[in-house]
């Protein structure tokens, strides 16, 4: 049997046994999930503050956040912390972290140093992969485009059946043809889910959504802000006085999104963008 096919073997399994839950009874397939995504920035603020409590504040009252920007024992601007642990530990969510880099321990240290994304959610995680997709790295002095993980999937056993969740961080240089790869390659890896499957793409895009590179991505997957409030509006970055939309929470499938906003927090250099979806 393929990998393919033992996925959606588990993903169907896992939707039964959501089906013989307690609860399953009075949940409603159109139930509201919050879903948040945010560049933390690693916990350090437009202030120049460290203050991971701050970073937990603002994505507690979500149901599914994704994060970007995120340091494991990565270095001293964020005190070698495990910030996944962390804020899964503040929120009392599940988590999965996808490591961009991976690296061995500074002189003295005994961590391994990871940076990446990672996923936060109040519902199950019933399998989680780290995809690869090009990247030019910010760590090699000479960089060239190759395959670098760092996209995140998780599936959710979700209220309204199992959902795909991938959070990703694309390019941000100005020359967008690494994006532009990215872009392709995310649009393949979402293609392997099942048809009309759930699915939910939260990211740092790093363009705004009349970007020529984003255009595929953004016809294959709907961007919830304009989804729920037309278009203009919703800019996330910088965080103190906004002049871009570059931040996203999309969505496939079956699903529908019913409001969308773009919290005030000086958390980060970002802002989150925070959207229901419903379906």
């Amino acid at each position: 049997m393929t990998s393919s096919r033992r996925s959606n073997v588990v993903i169907a399994l896992a939707a039964a046994l959501i089906s013989l839950l307690p609860h399953a009874a009075q949940a409603s397939p159109h139930r509201g999930i919050d879903v948040l995504d945010f560049n933390i920035h690693t916990g350090i603020g437009a202030d120049g503050r460290l203050d991971l409590a701050r970073t937990a504040e603002v994505i507690a009252g979500a149901d599914v956040v994704g994060l970007q920007e995120v340091d494991v024992h990565w270095a001293a601007r964020s005190g070698y912390a495990d910030q996944v642990a962390q804020l899964a530990r503040m929120t009392g969510m599940h988590s999965y972290f996808a490591p961009i880099y991976d690296l061995d321990p500074e002189p003295g240290r005994t961590e391994r140093r990871r940076y990446g994304v990672a996923l936060l959610s109040r519902f199950p995680i019933i399998r989680a992969e780290n995809h690869e997709i090009t990247r030019l790295s910010t760590v090699d002095p000479e960089p060239v485009p190759k395959p670098m993980p760092g996209f995140a999937e998780a599936v959710l056993a979700t209220p309204g059946g199992p959902t795909h969740v991938y959070v990703t961080h694309l390019d941000y240089r100005p020359d967008p043809a690494v994006r532009r790869t990215q872009v392709a390659e995310t649009i393949r890896i979402l293609d392997q889910d099942p048809p009309h499957a759930r699915q939910l793409l939260l990211g740092d895009f790093n363009a705004g959504p009349n970007a020529p590179e984003l255009a595929p991505l953004l016809a294959r997957m709907r961007d919830g802000w304009a989804a729920a409030n037309g278009p203009g509006g919703g800019l996330t970055f910088p965080a103190p006085a906004p002049e871009k939309r570059i931040d996203y929470v999309t969505f496939g499938g079956r699903l529908r999104a019913t409001r969308a906003e773009v919290p005030d927090t000086q958390a980060s250099d970002h802002r989150p963008v925070f959207v229901t979806i419903e379906g």
